[in-house]
């Protein structure tokens, strides 16, 4: 028992000293000096007063602290925001016609140069066809970003992504994913913008699959995101690198649906998804599922050509009608 109580303070400790690290006040020797004590009070006390129910309450008592900091840290709105999380999608609902301000539609140059171009664009939801699944992966094949995009009868893409929203001076670190460090964000976009953006500019691996999806579940998932789009406009959240992150949030949306896939550890490692879904019978399983995977990569192919009726070229390349 002395042994699983030690191991779980030095957890606590952990991940205490990472909190203070990552979020801790910016001037840089202030969150060094608070570092330090809170490190040094662990082996300290346990020294002076062994396992003693003084010590555990002393513990206690600082991680208490700690917490209470923590839950005063909340996002905002109004940072100095990167130029492709500037402004915030929203939209509203009337009837069938959905309106969907700050689409975002780039015109690309290389990954970071680009003429920056929002609109305003409309979607009649009774003409909703079909929801596809992008998966793109930038380094470790055990995890990548997903991406889900709603088509129409006229041919029209809706593009949404759910990202970090970072300010200017940021980079993404997995790390800091995990301690209040990112915004969360939509990215409502034309897929020659969101799509193209990975394909041609950021050299991604990228797959789609076209989900198994009743049109009614397609249209309250879709209502559900720009729910949560709007919710953001005023209250804004931290982005979570395990419990509010592209996936889990797309599992969040699903939540209200009686038919909703199972919990899978394959959520969390998402570079597996398409397999789950696979298994499942959530995407097609007319052949076997290495044969699909290769079918549905199409960053390859993408790079050969320009932007031009880009969302139907790369469903021909996936063999997607």
């Amino acid at each position: 028992m002395r042994i699983l109580i030690v191991l779980a303070l030095i957890l606590v400790w952990i991940w205490g000293s990472m909190a203070i690290f990552y979020a801790g006040p910016s001037v840089l020797t202030l969150k060094i000096g608070i570092l330090i004590i809170f490190i040094a009070t662990l082996p300290v006390i346990l020294y002076f007063n062994k396992m003693s129910w003084r010590s555990l309450v002393a513990l206690g008592g600082i991680f208490t602290v700690l917490l209470i900091w923590w839950s005063t840290l909340k996002p905002v709105n109004d940072k100095d925001w990167a130029p492709d999380v500037s402004n915030i999608p929203f939209g509203t609902i009337k009837g069938d016609i959905l309106t969907l301000h700050n689409v975002r539609n780039f015109e690309y140059r290389t990954e970071t140069e680009f003429t920056e171009k929002w609109e305003t664009r409309t979607y009649d939801l009774s003409r909703l066809k079909t929801i596809d699944l992008f998966m793109s992966y930038w380094g470790s094949p055990y995890i990548s970003h997903t991406i889900l995009s709603w088509g129409f009868e006229n041919g029209e893409q809706l593009a949404i992504s759910i990202e970090t929203r970072k300010d200017k001076h940021q980079e993404y670190s997995a790390l800091e994913g995990f301690f209040k460090q990112y915004t969360l964000a939509y990215v409502a976009a034309d897929e020659r913008d969101l799509i193209r953006l990975r394909t041609n500019y950021r050299n991604e691996e990228v797959y789609i699959y076209r989900l198994n999806t009743p049109v009614n579940r397609m249209r309250q998932f879709l209502a559900s995101y720009v729910d949560h789009m709007n919710r953001l406009v005023k209250t804004p959240e931290f982005y979570h690198a395990l419990t509010m992150n592209c996936t889990s949030a797309i599992r969040l949306h699903s939540e209200a649906n009686p038919d909703r896939l199972p919990s899978d550890w394959r959520l969390v490692v998402n570079g597996y998804v398409d397999r789950f879904l696979y298994d499942y019978a959530a995407i097609r399983t007319d052949m076997p599922f290495d044969k699909l995977r290769a079918q549905s990569r199409i960053d390859l192919e993408m790079k050969k050509l320009d932007a031009k009726d880009f969302s139907s070229r790369l469903r021909q390349v996936a063999k997607i009608k």
